[in-house]
């Protein structure tokens, strides 16, 4: 089946007509737009610096349903002592550049561009996009950011520089889903990791008819430190 190359005008094929790895399209721009119309429809952008915009649509899908994820007790011990301090919204550019920098196990390079960097930040500024960090010693040791749409939020990226500091980012989002009734979160790829903690991989039609419903919802578009401070 023939990739899609995206025209100017801001669209996109049906999901069904994605590759079996869940490539769906190439090409277009990073304008907000473009990538709010993309997660309306549960499609995202991953690709390497050197390679054209490569748009996805993947079959299964993990999905984390706030109500049951499950954090070990040694998380939750460590949450119980305060070992980190965590903030909403205060420092998003500095997460998204840490995801990018921090080297990762079994990981060359990384996809999150300067392009990216500027794009998701826009998104940011405009209320859409958002990340959860944790601090020690007043220093960002950890966190996680990612784009809320109605009552979903569509996890990008997470870095650590401490143990546990990028788990403890996504306890409080969790925290936060349950607190604003959030349908779910979106970890788009299905890893190991994740599913111990309680995500499922979802079949496509019935993640699109989730998003759907989730999209009915009203976004909270504001700084989310906001809301909960």
């Amino acid at each position: 089946m023939p990739i899609f190359e995206l025209p100017e005008e801001i669209i996109f094929p049906k999901t069904e007509f994605a590759e079996p790895d869940g490539l769906l399209a190439i090409g277009g721009d990073l304008t907000p737009l473009r990538l709010l119309t993309a997660y309306s429809l549960g499609i995202f952008p991953w690709f390497n610096e050197d390679n054209p915009i490569l748009w996805w649509s993947l079959d299964p899908r993990l999905l984390c349903f706030p109500d049951e994820i499950k954090f070990s007790k040694s998380l939750m011990q460590r949450i119980k002592r305060r070992e980190f301090e965590v903030k909403i919204d205060t420092n998003f550019q500095k997460v998204v550049e840490l995801c990018s920098n921090v080297k990762r196990n079994n990981q060359k390079g990384t996809w999150i561009s300067s392009e990216i960097v500027d794009s998701y930040t826009q998104l940011h500024h405009m209320g859409y996009a958002h990340s959860f960090e944790t601090y020690k010693d007043n220093t960002l040791v950890g966190g996680l950011y990612g784009v809320s749409i109605g009552a979903m939020f569509s996890g990008e990226s997470m870095f650590h520089l401490e143990s546990d500091a990028s788990k403890v980012a996504f306890y409080y989002l969790i925290q936060f889903a349950l607190k604003h009734q959030f349908h779910f979160i979106d970890c788009q790829q299905v890893t190991p990791h994740m599913q111990r903690m309680g995500g499922r991989p979802i079949p496509r039609k019935a993640y699109l008819m989730l998003l759907n419903k989730s999209l009915k919802k009203v976004s909270l578009v504001e700084k989310w430190n906001n809301i909960d401070n």
